[in-house]
């Protein structure tokens, strides 16, 4: 079948939603499956489930969540990987009305207790282990006796559910299965959930890598139409088929994936850990037409092995984003993979997800160079920006003062798309929404042709002899040093100066890099006030991260003071 061009499909989005219609997730759901019935949803090489059949399967399972005691505004959690049945669970919740609050399944115990707490969740639904996680040993190690309701260190968990991974059940404890059954039996017990498209729907935890995570409160309506501007701005073709092992507590599987599938009748391909040949293998399979990556990932894709003894005809969507991608990656995505519509972009959380995408027209030199333009939205966008899903400026991250349009500084964003705060902590969210302008920390510009470019994080800003360093500059030029592999500026405490330079940095194996050499470096190459007063040695394996692989900067901030000062 031939392709139609990138303006074709558009059009036809366009003329799909000529006027935008907020509603919550459920009824998205409900009208997808009356719209596209027999045809797939979510497809994987042991079961698929079609549109009628997700519909109908959330309608009973939210009547089991409200017969079991789920009213409207209670936070349910989710620990699930990208299994099949994530899929009627998490819209399940949105139909009873609850709050969605899909959880990093990658937490360690301490971490799951710390979200669980902090989220007040009436009721957990969980995999039994996963990736060598027990969680039902956790929950034991948490809140003692919680199968039996709630507990001290877990007074408002009332309920837990489970999915059995691997063979394993609690006595007295419900699975998915058993709260189907429930539903069937009950039939319309949710139907009384009041909720409307601008109450929150999903409460999704930042990655905490500069504290501890936050719960960013996002919307029925701004999800789906974040979701909807992914499709128009990457030009989905109907029935869309996107392979991914991007996790959906994240709003990259989630949002870019399954609710953007939603507005073209397509399927999601959810893997549940990503290895380059179950992506081939995925592929060839299910005639996937998409896949979502992180660079790092798009490489392994590139340099395994298994890439020529799969049929990738089928694929001609790629979107890499979350990092910079260089030109070369994309060259040799389009002659190795064979994929010619190419996209990157950059979002975040608090704004629900990717606001930038470049688009899969655009040259090779934009998809390198930037991180995109804001996502076309049509209706579901901004009257006054055209249509954009959102609109940005920059700001000085000192005083907050607006800088001339093309200046670099603090990006601030402004659409409907923006979190509503994070959950039960105003001060955090006083100083991250200023109006209806989001603070992103992060810094860059906006050219004159609306595509953006990120320069660093103004979040991880520090003061030498009282002039800002923005860290980016250092580590990129420690890591072109021979016998560097990475490397990390940032400020420590002085008791002279206020606060110092201080660089961490993972040599590679066998170097012989030396402190003396690195600050050489550094004298030789940057201001006087750039340069740090400290150079630490440590380990990739050393290096303090999230579950998803961030490495937590105020964690390097606390060992660094503690080695100095010891």
């Amino acid at each position: 079948m031939t392709r139609s061009s990138t303006e074709q499909r558009r059009e036809t989005l366009l003329a799909d939603h000529p006027t935008w219609r907020p509603r919550t997730l459920d009824q998205a759901l409900r009208e997808a499956g009356r719209r596209y019935g027999d045809r797939p949803l979510v497809l994987t090489d042991d079961r698929a489930l079609s549109y009628a059949e997700a519909a109908e399967w959330a309608g009973k399972l939210a009547d089991g969540l409200a017969a079991a005691g789920v009213r409207p505004g209670d936070r349910v959690g989710v620990v699930m990987a990208n299994y099949l049945e994530f899929v009627p669970v998490k819209f399940a919740i949105a139909a009873a009305g609850a709050v969605a609050i899909p959880f990093n399944y990658l937490y360690r115990r301490d971490e799951l207790a710390y979200v669980l707490a902090q989220s007040r969740c009436a009721m957990l639904i969980t995999m039994t282990g996963f990736a060598g996680l027990d969680y039902l040993a956790m929950l034991d190690e948490i809140a003692p006796g919680w199968s039996a309701g709630p507990t001290e260190a877990l007074p408002e968990l009332r309920k837990v559910a489970l999915l059995s991974t691997d063979g394993r059940t609690r006595d007295g404890v419900p699975d998915i299965a058993s709260l189907t059954r429930l539903g069937a039996a009950n039939p319309g017990a949710a139907s009384a959930a009041a909720h409307r498209p601008d109450d929150v729907g999903d409460i999704l935890y930042t990655s905490g890598t500069t504290g501890s995570p936050k719960g960013v409160m996002v919307t029925h309506d701004a999800v789906l139409r974040t979701g909807y501007a992914s499709a128009l701005t990457r030009a989905f073709e109907d029935g869309r088929r996107i392979l991914f092992s991007l996790p959906c507590y994240h709003m990259f599987g989630y949002v870019e994936g399954l609710l953007a599938a939603l507005f073209v009748g397509g399927a999601i391909v959810p893997q549940t850990a990503f290895d380059p040949a179950r992506y081939f293998a995925g592929i060839a399979r299910h005639r996937a037409t998409d896949i979502l990556c992180v660079p790092t990932m798009t490489v392994a894709l590139l340099e395994h092995p298994a890439r020529t003894e799969h049929d990738l005809s089928s694929v001609f969507g790629i979107l890499s984003g979350a990092a910079p991608a260089p030109r070369w990656l994309w060259e040799r995505v389009r002659s190795d993979l064979g994929i010619d519509e190419i996209t990157t972009g950059y979002g975040m959380t608090e704004a629900g997800g990717a606001m930038t995408l470049s688009r899969p027209e655009d040259t090779l030199d934009l998809h390198s160079g930037t991180v995109g333009a804001v996502k076309m939205a049509g209706a579901a966008g901004l009257p006054e920006a055209g249509g954009a899903l959102c609109e940005y400026k920059t700001i000085d991250p000192v005083t907050g003062a607006d800088l001339p349009p093309g200046t670099e500084g603090e990006l601030c964003s402004r659409g409907p798309n923006t979190m509503l705060g994070f959950w039960e902590k105003p001060e955090e969210s006083a100083a991250a929404l200023r109006g209806e302008w989001l603070r992103s920390g992060d810094l860059g510009r906006v050219r004159s042709d609306g595509y953006l470019q990120i320069t660093g994080r103004s979040k991880e800003l520090y003061k030498s002899g009282g002039e800002l360093v923005m860290p980016k500059e250092v580590e990129e030029l420690l890591c072109a040093h021979p016998g560097v592999s990475q490397a990390f500026a940032i400020g420590v405490p002085d008791d002279r100066w206020g606060e110092v330079g201080c660089a961490w940095v993972v040599p590679e194996p066998g170097s012989n890099v030396t402190v003396a050499e690195l600050l050489e470096l550094c004298k030789s190459k940057l201001a006087r006030f750039k340069v740090p007063k400290h150079v630490l040695f440590l380990t990739a394996e050393e290096l303090p991260t999230t579950p998803t692989g961030k490495v937590q900067k105020f964690a390097l901030v606390k060992r660094a003071t503690q080695r100095l000062s010891g």
